[in-house]
C-alpha cells in the first residue's frame, strides 16, 4: 500500500509517498534512508489501468550516453524530453528540466520527485556533483543495477520450473477430487460396506462434493483469499524470514542473498565518495527485519571508533571469506571495490547453490506429486480390484 509520508532529514522536512507493507515496514524504510518519521497516511482509493512506471535504468543509460557525447545535463535532459511521447515520463523530466533552468543542481531536482528517484539514486548523484563525476556516478549505478537485476533473474528462473510442477501437480489433484471421485461414488453407492476402509472415505468425499459442491467451493475460495490476505502483510513476511533463516543450508544460503545485496549498495555508494557510516545507515532498509538491527549496531560500533571488518564481524553480518576480503580493503584504502568484489563472491556462490537446489527439488516435487496423485487413482480403483480377484 501506498502512504503519504512526512519526515525530517538532512535538508528539511521532506513530503514525498513510499510504498510499504505496513507501518512498521514503513517506518524501517524511511530509517533507512536515514530521515526521521515526522508523521504518515495511508493513500485511500485505487487506481484502474497499468501502475505508471518510469524506467529508471534506461534513463540512467541514455543519460550517460548524451553526457559522453559532450552534452551539458541540461542539454542532455532537454534531449530526453524532446524525444519522450510517454506522458507520465515526460511529466517527470519536465520538472527535472525546469528545476535545472532555476540553477538547481541535478540531485536537487531529482529529490523532489522520491517516488520516482530512490534514496540510493539521488545520494550516488549528490556525492558524484562534489567531485564533478555524474557520468562515471550514473555508469556505477546501471551496472549495480543490472547485477542485482541478474540475480532477481536467476532466482525467478530456478523457481519457474517448481512453482509449474506444484500448479499441475495442484490442478490434477482438484479434477480427481471435484470431478472424478464424484462419478465413481455414484459407481460404488451400493457396495457398501465391502469397499475398504480408505476408498469409503474417499467416496464419502465424492458424495459430500455432489451434495454441496457449491459450498464446498465457495469455502475453498474464501481459504485462498485469506491465504493471500495473510501472506501480504508484514508480520507474516518476517515470521517466514526468520523460519527460513532457520533452516540448516537455505538459511545459510537467504544470508549470503541478502549480503550480496548490502555489499555491492555499499560499494556503489563508497565509490561514489560517500563517508562509511552514511553509506551504511542507506543500506539499513534493504535488508529484512532479523538482519537491519544486527547491521544497526555495527553502525553503531564503527562510530565508536571500531573496524568495519570487526564491528561487521562481531555482529555477524560477513563471512570468514568476506571479512578477510574487507581486511585488505582496508588496509588497500579501496574498500568500495572490495565490496563490490565480495558482492560478486556471494553471486557466484549463490548461482552454484541454486543450481544444487534446483537439482534436487525437482525430483523431490515430482516424486511428492506422483504419490499424491496416484493414491487417489489407487483408492478410487482398489475396490475393482479386489472384485476382479474375488471372481477368481
Amino acid at each position: 500500500m501506498m502512504y503519504n509520508v512526512k519526515a525530517l532529514g538532512e535538508q528539511g522536512v521532506e513530503h514525498f509517498s513510499i510504498e510499504a507493507n505496513d507501518d512498521q515496514d514503513l517506518h524501517q524504510q524511511v530509517v533507512g534512508r536515514g530521515l526521521q518519521l515526522i508523521a504518515h497516511a495511508r493513500q485511500v482509493g485505487f487506481r484502474l489501468g497499468s501502475k505508471r512506471h518510469f524506467p529508471l535504468t534506461i534513463f540512467s543509460q541514455e543519460l550517460v550516453a548524451l553526457l559522453e557525447a559532450g552534452l551539458a545535463i541540461v542539454e542532455a535532459i532537454d534531449t530526453l524530453a524532446e524525444k519522450e511521447n510517454r506522458s507520465f515520463v515526460g511529466e517527470v523530466l519536465e520538472k527535472i528540466q525546469s528545476r535545472l533552468y532555476e540553477g538547481q543542481p541535478l540531485s536537487a531536482a531529482l529529490a523532489e520527485q522520491p517516488s520516482v528517484f530512490p534514496t540510493l539514486y539521488v545520494a550516488t548523484i549528490r556525492a558524484s556533483e562534489r567531485t564533478g563525476a555524474i557520468q562515471e556516478a550514473l555508469q556505477r549505478f546501471v551496472d549495480y543495477q543490472q547485477q542485482i537485476d541478474t540475480l532477481k533473474k536467476r532466482l525467478v528462473s530456478a523457481s519457474i520450473y517448481p512453482a509449474v510442477l506444484c500448479g499441475a501437480g495442484f490442478l490434477v489433484t482438484l479434477f480427481l477430487l471435484f470431478f472424478v471421485v464424484p462419478r465413481f461414488a455414484g459407481v460404488y453407492q451400493d457396495m457398501g460396506d465391502s469397499l475398504p476402509a480408505s476408498s469409503k472415505l474417499l467416496m464419502q468425499w465424492g458424495q459430500l462434493v455432489e451434495q454441496q459442491g457449491v459450498y464446498l467451493l465457495a469455502a475453498m475460495l474464501a481459504f485462498f483469499a485469506l491465504v493471500g490476505f495473510v501472506i501480504t502483510r508484514g508480520r507474516f513476511k518476517a515470521a517466514i524470514m526468520n523460519s527460513i533463516v532457520r533452516l540448516p543450508k537455505v538459511g545459510e544460503q537467504f544470508l549470503v542473498y541478502q549480503l550480496a545485496r548490502l555489499y555491492r549498495t555499499v560499494g556503489m555508494l563508497l565509490q561514489g565518495g560517500m563517508p562509511v557510516v552514511t553509506a551504511l545507515r542507506m543500506s539499513t532498509g534493504l535488508l529484512p527485519e532479523n538482519l537491519a538491527p544486527r547491521l544497526e549496531k555495527a553502525i553503531v560500533s564503527i562510530k565508536e571508533g571500531k573496524a568495519l571488518t570487526s564491528s561487521f564481524d562481531e555482529f555477524g553480518i560477513t563471512t570468514p571469506v568476506a571479512n578477510r576480503m574487507l581486511r585488505v580493503g582496508e588496509r588497500s584504502g579501496n574498500m568500495g571495490e572490495m565490496m563490490e568484489r565480495v558482492a560478486s563472491f556471494y553471486d557466484d556462490e549463490l548461482e552454484r547453490a541454486l543450481d544444487w537446489i534446483t537439482k534436487l527439488i525437482e525430483p523431490v516435487l515430482m516424486l511428492v506429486i506422483g504419490i499424491v496423485i496416484g493414491s487417489i487413482v489407487l483408492l478410487m480403483y482398489l475396490p475393482i480390484f479386489e472384485l476382479a480377484g474375488n471372481i477368481q
